[in-house]
């Protein structure tokens, strides 16, 4: 099951929707983390928003590979 859900990950659009997912994630903690107070929201706010950002990177990455193929 990882294997395929890597697979899947590791594709255009796969690394959009988990993207945007972590991103929404990481707005759900950040908003706990205003309204709460505490250091340990910040704290998965930055684990999940790096996480987006990597995605990000990813989904740019093999974009241009895929330009640059033709």
């Amino acid at each position: 099951m990882w294997q395929k859900l890597k697979k899947v990950h590791e594709t255009l659009p796969g690394y959009a929707f988990f993207g945007l997912l972590e991103l929404a994630i990481s707005y759900g903690f950040i908003s706990l983390a205003i309204d709460k107070g505490s250091g340990w929201w910040y704290l998965f706010t930055l684990i999940f928003l790096y996480g987006a950002l990597e995605n990000l990177f990813g989904f740019i990455q093999l974009s241009i590979k895929k330009v640059k193929r033709g």
